[in-house]
């Protein structure tokens, strides 16, 4: 069964920024994912993430991590992570789950 970009995101809801306990798709920090085919019907990944700010501490983690559960997709052979600042990421981004678990309103 192909991967596809919900399921894609699916697997980056289990990526908790440590600092705000909160999943990396809800918080926003997630701007882009792309699939294509890749060798022997397999799939590669690419995503393009911000962090809530350039300096932020937890950023090498998330990235780690985003790789690793994308990686355990069935049929993915690679994925690559893209950091990107622009645009910078603001708190509008988050969803109304995450503003609810952080409390802003």
């Amino acid at each position: 069964m192909p991967v596809t970009e919900e399921s894609a995101r699916e697997a980056l809801k289990q990526v908790i920024d440590p600092e705000l306990f909160v999943n990396i798709v809800d918080l926003g920090l997630v701007y882009l994912i792309t699939i294509a085919d890749a060798e022997e019907g397999k799939q590669k990944i690419s995503i393009e993430m911000t962090m809530t700010s350039p300096a932020c501490p937890a950023g090498p983690q998330l990235i780690q991590q985003s790789k690793d559960f994308l990686g355990r997709l069935e049929g993915v052979s690679e994925v690559e992570v893209k950091l990107v600042m622009v645009p910078p990421w603001t708190p509008d981004r988050m969803t109304e789950d995450a503003r609810d678990q952080l409390g802003i309103f």
